[in-house]
């Protein structure tokens, strides 16, 4: 996380460097990046910098955090829209994340991050759901999610719901960069294997 200087700062310079920072996250994956060029960029101090920041990785993570925060938010207007069913939401959102980003920065900025993931990455994409963000969260999300659809035996299982979709959703994202698909490639296959979660894999007797 950022350190609080970073958080006092003008709302401009806070965008300015986070501009700086996408534009180096998309030129090389994390372990290449250089702090140089994002302060040259933002035409800041490197002493500035550690004002603000404790390395390249605690930037890199907070900028990815930004995006889930994004994208928790869109989750929440999809499960309206579509009365509460998770998995057409989340195909919705998967759909919306590969049509609608917004320049090429952002497409090598995910590249990079699919092409070498961690942990750390897997996690700041798939928390969509985190309940680490609160009893509120959950709740609101919860309390949003049709559940007369789903085969459940609490609200406790619409967690782990969340979790298989939205690691499904991760895995189509790799291999979209990895094995270079087109968007109509990517949504295809992701249809099936939701479309497999929703009716089940096992045949009914």
């Amino acid at each position: 996380m950022p350190k609080q200087t970073f958080f006092n700062l003008p709302a401009q310079k806070r965008k300015t460097l986070m501009e700086a920072a996408g534009k180096e996250f998309a030129r090389v994956p994390l372990s290449g990046a250089s702090i140089a060029n994002i302060i040259k960029s933002a035409k800041i101090p490197r002493g500035s910098f550690y004002q603000y920041f404790e390395n390249k990785e605690d930037l890199y993570y907070f900028l990815l955090g930004e995006q889930t925060k994004e994208r928790k938010m869109n989750f929440i207007s999809l499960l309206k829209k579509h009365n509460g069913d998770i998995v057409e939401a989340t195909i919705e959102m998967y759909y919306d994340f590969l049509k609608q980003m917004p320049d090429e920065d952002e497409q090598k900025f995910l590249k990079n991050a699919m092409l070498h993931v961690t942990h750390k990455v897997e996690n700041a994409f798939t928390d969509v759901f985190d309940i680490g963000d609160g009893k509120e969260h959950l709740e609101e999300i919860t309390a949003l999610v049709n559940k007369e659809r789903l085969n459940i035996r609490d609200d406790k299982d619409i967690f782990h719901i969340m979790q298989i979709v939205t690691t499904v959703a991760f895995r189509n994202f790799v291999e979209k960069f990895s094995k270079e698909l087109s968007d109509e490639e990517a949504i295809e296959n992701f249809n099936k294997e939701m479309d497999l979660l929703k009716h089940g894999l096992y045949r009914r007797e």
